[in-house]
Formats: C-alpha cells, structure tokens, sequence
C-alpha cells in the first residue's frame, strides 16, 4: 500500500491528496507538523520537505513528480490529456506553477506588493480559464490540481476575494462537485 507522509496545512501535500482521491488510490497518511519535522522525514526527503510517497520500500518527494507517477503507475482515470501537445501544454501550465506561488507566499508574509503581485497572477489564470472550463481544455486533470489548493487557501484562509475573476470563480464553482476539492475543503476549514 503506498503511504503518504502528509501535512494538512501544505498545499503542496494537497495536490496528491486530491491526485489520490481522484484516481481512487488506497493509501497510509503519515502527519508530520511541520514546525517540528521528525529526524526520520530528513532520511526520506534530505530537505525535509512533505509530500513523500513510499510505494513499496521506494521513496519519491516533490508533488508534481509525485503526481506524474501516480498518472503513470495508475493511468485510470486520466489526468492529462492524451494528446502529445496537450500533455506538454499541461507539464508547461504545471511548471509554471512557481510564479504563482512565490506570488502567494508573498501575499501570506504580507510582503510590500504582495498583493499586487497576486492580483496580477490571479489575473492570469482567470484568462487561462476564459472559455475553456478548465487549464487543459474540456478535462479535469494535474494541471487543475497543481494549482486549486493556493487558490482555495488564498480565498478561505488568507481572505483574498475573488469576485474580479468569473472565470476562476466559475472554475471553482465546477470543482466544488468534485469528492476530492470537497475533500481539501474540509481539510482547509479545519485549519
């Protein structure tokens, strides 16, 4: 059974949260605190950071990497897109991903700007939406989940209002429906 060492504030943990649960994966959760990380989790990670996934005495850190084997190691359901050009166009939208949250994590320290900074990355993830009703088209799928826990957190934990931003507000609206964003919800108001 794969085993996940987990912190429930970390949207990074997040992403393979829902990854699992939308792939229906049994797994172990671990809990860590992250303010008082256990010695063991630097003999998993030598940096120390959550998520890590162990499948079978095999230990593999970073979310999207995480993510990445999941999609391989248990293609169904899919979460890219099938199409060669479209998986790319998915890893780019993943990759990018550090734009916005050093905008967000930013914002959390209430950094000089932060704000601003974050306004502008939401901005462009709402044109990233616009017309399509989500990151890679007509599919949920990696790119929607590396990005929605920053956005959920920034909107309920960090009190960042959204209204400027239908297409984000709608793309939000459609993944309420999900057992797995319902999930993370639950998670995120227990904080």
């Amino acid at each position: 059974m794969l085993r996940l060492i987990d912190a429930p504030r970390c949207p990074y943990c997040a992403r393979v949260r829902i990854a699992l649960a939308e792939k229906g994966i049994a797994y172990e959760t671990v809990v860590i605190d992250l303010v008082n990380r256990p010695a063991w989790v630097y003999e998993l990670n030598p940096i120390g950071k959550v998520p890590v996934l162990e499948h079978q005495g095999w230990v593999l850190p970073e979310s999207a990497v995480i993510n990445e084997y999941l999609e391989d190691a248990y293609p169904e359901p899919a979460l890219l897109p099938a199409d060669p050009a479209q998986r790319a166009n998915a890893r780019l939208i993943i990759f990018r991903h550090d734009d916005f949250t050093a905008t967000y994590y930013a914002l959390r320290r209430k950094e000089a700007g932060a704000d601003v900074a974050f306004a502008g990355e939401l901005e462009a993830l709402d044109a990233m939406l616009a017309g399509d009703p989500y990151l890679t088209g007509s599919a949920f799928g990696l790119a929607d989940i590396a990005y929605v826990p920053w956005v959920l957190r920034a909107r309920d934990v960090l009190g960042v209002s959204l209204e400027s931003y239908p297409s984000l507000v709608d793309w939000l609206a459609r993944l309420d429906g999900r057992p797995s964003i319902r999930a993370e919800l639950e998670i995120i108001a227990a904080l």
